[in-house]
């Protein structure tokens, strides 16, 4: 099926500066952390007596896909607002991609949707960021403490465990169908993917032509 708008799915590391990346490419950014399940949701993992929040289980997948769904097909959708200090989303609010024939859709886990996105025509390109893990573990530390996402020694002591787990979480993602690249890549490739449409009839009525 041909859709108006097509994604691109960004994916890798908790830290490795997704947000960041989306950002820089000029195109509307849809956070896909956003749907995180609610903390008392059922269907949770649990994993050494707490919810297992690296796990793609506890992420709704299928919420996701179908809202990506909404934005391709009509430019716009409602979309979850979540507070991570809360484990639960607190709202919901319009995303708009304003004519742009791309979108990106960044998180942790948008590896998880990529064959998906794909089979429904939805995608456009798919990326796994990589950067240094030293580096993307003091950025996530500091992003963290910040926000106050969590106590202090609980951030701690998860920043060391995704240092671990980091070159796993990249090759899983990798092997999803995201294709691993640098910051600097990912931009190149996203330029030459809005290289190659012509501008949506939205956009042309909007600027004059």
């Amino acid at each position: 099926m041909n859709h108006p708008y097509r994604v691109v799915l960004l994916a890798g590391p908790s830290g490795s500066g997704k947000s960041y990346i989306a950002q820089r490419t000029g195109l509307p950014v849809l956070c896909l952390d956003d749907f995180y399940k609610d903390g008392d949701d059922p269907t949770l993992p649990w994993r050494n007596g707490q919810v297992d929040w690296e796990s793609p289980d506890s992420w709704d997948a299928e919420g996701a896909v179908e809202t990506i769904a909404r934005l391709a097909r009509d430019g716009r959708a409602e979309v979850p607002v979540y507070a991570i200090d809360a484990d639960r989303r607190v709202s919901t609010r319009t995303f708009d991609i304003a004519g742009s024939p791309l979108f990106v859709a960044e998180g942790i886990f948008a590896a998880e949707i990529v064959r998906e996105c794909h089979r429904r025509g939805l995608l456009a390109g798919a990326y796994a960021l990589r950067r240094p893990r030293g580096a993307t573990f003091l950025r996530r530390l500091a992003r963290d403490l910040s926000e106050q996402r969590k106590a202090p020694r609980v951030l701690v002591r998860r920043g060391l465990t995704l240092l671990r787990a980091e070159p796993t979480v990249l090759r899983r993602q990798t092997n999803l169908g995201a294709e691993a690249a640098r910051g600097r890549e990912v931009l190149h490739r996203v330029a030459g993917l809005l290289a190659g449409h012509p501008p949506h009839p939205d956009q042309s009525r909007s600027s004059g032509a």
